[in-house]
């Protein structure tokens, strides 16, 4: 049978279990170590240093302690793995912590394990069968899933590349062996299942697009999902509105000398205006949805093919970068309706007829230039709060997915919903200063003879007369609503998605 020519180097330093240590069985050692999850003797400490050592002294071919792209390319190829510039640059790219553009041998270790373990979650999901080989019509079938068609022909030649005993069938130790040193882009399941922006709404749209597979690029599933995105948002704020107003009253009326409460702002809305002005600015916030989840996506897209490709998963900071400016020129095209939303939430009965007489009434009344009140707050806060947001997010995935995914990428719905609220709430409490002065700086501009305020004396202001705290105003409900928000927009989301015939995750 063929055998590749890296695969005793590579067996010598991952268990067949995809463990990051050989076994005493195979370094000749006896079978007393006690029994890991692949059924054979744990290998000590020592030997698994000295093991993934030799890997990396055959890899390090000028001998200076660490791995550039010149030592991959000349070590690989002895070792009979031949790789292009290409994907020696994700490999160093991947596991370069230090950014120094080389790999030491602590970084190289964490590397292996790190892709192992993602090899690990692609391999089972390619096993449609779940018997743990990958034959030719489910090669046939997951990239077909992946919007990729090809012939049970050129499967088995796919197969015949990494078959090494012949059978035509490829088992986890055939599949890691020949893929361990060779770079893995877009996890497809991992994309599918860990949706964040699109499933989550918190009634602020400021965190980073998600991406989608190339199937569902192809097939139209992304407008599908964008739409049960939107709908989902929309039930979801509709839902916390009378959180949401209460939240916007207590950041600019509450002060030392105006401490309102929870239950006193609700029954002074109730008082003013009856149950139904709870709802006061929800119609524009959810008009708003539509055209900034649109613009925001398509502007993403198009900052992404400057970044990288629409085939290749950008890094945490090219997301952070390429998602900032998407939701800049997002907020940019939508603001007006932002202070329009404002201003309706703050409005007393009987002032406006509805939306059009507001906007009508501030044109006349301030000119165009009211309705980019608090814009520059607005747009430095897009970073702190899709930053956070985005880093949070991405840590608990990565953490969750480390540790606990074996069979799937799966998280199920509890770890996606904790995971979702906590980034959401750690996103917004960074960026709440700011989210709080564009408040007050879009409600100022109503008040008849108030002077024109910037963010900067704003600051100072509220620094001056109520302290830090007063920078937090309106905290406790906002906080309030994140978590049935992200809820029923979860609930709404799987249902309209059915609704809609997008495929279940």
């Amino acid at each position: 049978a063929r055998r590749s020519l890296a695969s005793p180097v590579v067996s010598g330093v991952l268990c067949p279990c995809g463990s990051p240590h050989g076994s005493a069985a195979e370094s000749g050692g006896g079978g007393g170590g006690s029994a890991g999850s692949c059924g054979r003797s744990l290998c000590e400490a020592s030997e698994q240093d000295r093991r993934l050592r030799t890997l990396f002294q055959k890899l390090d071919v000028n001998r200076d302690g660490a791995l550039c792209i010149h030592d991959l390319a000349v070590g690989l190829g002895r070792l009979g793995l031949h790789r292009t510039e290409l994907d020696l640059r994700k490999i160093v790219k991947a596991g370069d912590k230090d950014l120094d553009g080389q790999l030491d041998f602590e970084e190289f270790v964490h590397y292996l394990q790190d892709h192992e373990k993602k090899l690990r979650l692609v391999f089972k999901s390619l096993d449609k069968k779940n018997d743990g080989r990958i034959d030719a019509q489910e090669i046939v079938q997951s990239l077909r899933d992946l919007g990729v068609k090809i012939s049970e022909q050129q499967a088995e030649k796919i197969l015949k590349s990494m078959d090494k005993n012949g059978t035509m069938t490829i088992d986890w130790n055939e599949w890691r062996d020949y893929h361990l040193l060779h770079p893995v882009e877009n996890i497809p399941e991992i994309i599918l299942y860990w949706k964040h922006s699109t499933i989550f709404d918190v009634g602020e749209n400021l965190t980073v697009p998600d991406e989608f597979t190339v199937e569902e690029r192809q097939t139209g599933m992304w407008w599908r999902h964008l739409v049960a995105g939107g709908g989902a948002g929309a039930v979801s704020r509709t839902c916390t509105a009378p959180l949401d107003r209460l939240k916007v009253l207590m950041q600019v009326h509450a002060s030392r000398s105006n401490n309102m409460c929870i239950i006193g702002g609700f029954t002074q809305m109730i008082r003013e205006g009856g149950p139904r002005s709870l709802w006061r600015g929800n119609g524009i916030n959810v008009l708003k949805i539509a055209p900034e989840s649109a613009i925001k996506f398509m502007a993403y897209e198009q900052i992404k093919r400057f970044i990288g490709t629409d085939q290749e998963m950008l890094r945490i900071h090219e997301r952070l970068l390429a998602g900032s400016l998407a939701g800049a020129i997002a907020q940019s095209s939508i603001y007006p309706m932002e202070v329009l939303k404002t201003r309706m939430a703050l409005r007393k009965t009987g002032q406006y007829s509805g939306m059009l007489d507001c906007a009508k009434n501030i044109l006349a009344k301030e000119g165009m230039s009211a309705f980019y009140k608090g814009y520059i707050p607005n747009m430095l806060g897009i970073i702190p709060y899709a930053g956070i947001d985005l880093a949070v997010y991405e840590t608990l995935k990565n953490t969750w997915l480390q540790r606990y995914a074996v069979n799937s990428a799966d998280p199920g719905v509890f770890v996606l919903l904790a995971c979702g609220t906590i980034s959401s709430t750690c996103g917004q409490l960074a960026s709440y200063p700011l989210a709080l002065v564009r408040t007050r700086m879009q409600a100022q501009a109503s008040v008849e003879g108030a002077p024109e305020v910037t963010m900067r004396g704003l600051f100072k202001h509220i620094l001056k007369t109520e302290g830090a705290f007063g920078l937090y105003r309106g905290l406790a409900p906002n906080f309030m609503k994140v978590i049935p928000a992200v809820s029923i927009s979860y609930v709404v989301y799987e249902n309209l998605k059915m609704t809609l015939g997008v495929d279940s995750r």
